[in-house]
């Protein structure tokens, strides 16, 4: 087998999506989903070579449109729910063998689920790699949310069998913080040497490096999709000509009891975020539902209070509607707001 010294990124974008149709060309900050891995592929100046591979003309035209290649649509049998990423790498890498005589020495995974990446981590993992010959491949990953030490299988029966073992008595039953750290896969970055896949029949190999991240953004629901998107926004810098609809108790002014917005006081840090918004051009549009509960005409008081404290807006807005919870499919949490103070280029990347 020849290798050459080529680092292909390698994007699998098939059409087929059931929790999302066509979820791997849905817009996304104002491009296909699909458009950005592309785009961050073609940025990273350590790969020379982009392809990706669909089974979709449709989608074919996309990603030649944003820059990418591509040689060859995936057959269908490669290309259903069931399909593994072993089979779509492999397919792609026996074809450049067949039709240019060579492989590329590696292959950098990048999902289009996965938008919310940066260049720099994609270079930091093949640097990895390099750096560790003994390595197969490397793979972003994340902290854990739980303890897998805590996770059981259960049988038909009910009996729970516990899907880690280990030499730690009854570690399911013991405090997480004296347990190990476990680390999961976010689905942004995987760096595969082409031996792995093709002489070890592996998507990962026996020896798996790693790079830890901090954000997990893979999407596969429409929830994920526009909390991913809501993150994209900060990681872009503060956005512009936007309107944002922000309520007031709880964000911007303190949670009272009994409804008696009197009491309340300013929620300072987040003022501040709001205001930075309010700054770089967007609209703010202060909506709350004040009065709903008690039939009090809080107008007056709540307008007193956003000009005493400072609160940039150019609407507000009472009467919306009582209510124990909110469903909105553009909801923008209070800790994306917080991305604000983080918005940076290049976060620390740890090996």
């Amino acid at each position: 087998m020849v290798y050459s010294a080529e680092i292909l990124a390698l994007i699998p974008a098939r059409s087929g999506s059931k929790s999302i149709p066509h979820k791997n060309v849905q817009p996304f900050a104002g491009k296909p989903l699909l458009a950005h891995s592309i785009e961050q592929a073609r940025a990273c100046p350590a790969i020379t070579r982009v392809i990706v591979s669909t089974d979709s003309e449709a989608y074919a035209e996309i990603a030649r449109r944003f820059g990418a290649e591509v040689p060859f649509l995936r057959p269908a049998g490669i290309s259903g729910d069931a399909s593994t990423d072993l089979e779509v790498f492999q397919h792609a890498l026996r074809w450049l063998v067949e039709k240019e005589g060579r492989a590329p020495e590696l292959c950098v995974h990048l999902r289009p689920t996965h938008p919310n990446r940066r260049v720099a981590d994609i270079t930091a993992a093949i640097d990895r790699l390099h750096a560790h010959p003994e390595w197969d491949s490397v793979r972003s990953v994340v902290p854990a949310p739980e303890p897998p030490f805590k996770m059981w299988f259960r049988s038909a029966t009910g009996e729970l069998t516990p899907v880690v073992t280990t030499d730690i008595p009854e570690a399911h039953s013991r405090p997480r913080q004296t347990l190990p750290a476990a680390f999961l896969q976010n689905a942004s970055i995987d760096i595969i040497r082409s031996r792995t896949i093709l002489e070890k029949n592996s998507i990962a190999g026996a020896t798996i490096g790693s790079i830890l991240l901090e954000e997990f953004h893979d999407i596969d629901t429409p929830g994920q999709l526009a909390a991913a998107e809501a993150d994209f926004a900060w990681r872009e810098g503060v956005p512009t000509g936007k309107t944002f609809c922000c309520d007031i108790d709880g964000v911007l002014a303190t949670l009272v009891p009994n409804h008696d917005y009197t009491l309340a006081g300013p929620m300072v840090e987040n003022i501040g975020r709001l205001n930075r918004l309010h700054a770089a051009g967007n609209r703010i549009v202060l909506f709350t539902a004040r009065g709903s509960m008690t039939g009090i005409d809080w107008a007056e008081l709540t307008r007193r209070q956003m000009r005493d404290w400072g609160v940039a807006h150019h609407e507000l807005r009472l009467g919306k509607p009582a209510a124990d919870y909110y469903i909105d499919d553009r909801m923008l949490s209070l800790a994306a707001l917080a991305g604000l103070d983080r918005v940076s280029d290049s976060p620390p990347i740890r090996p």
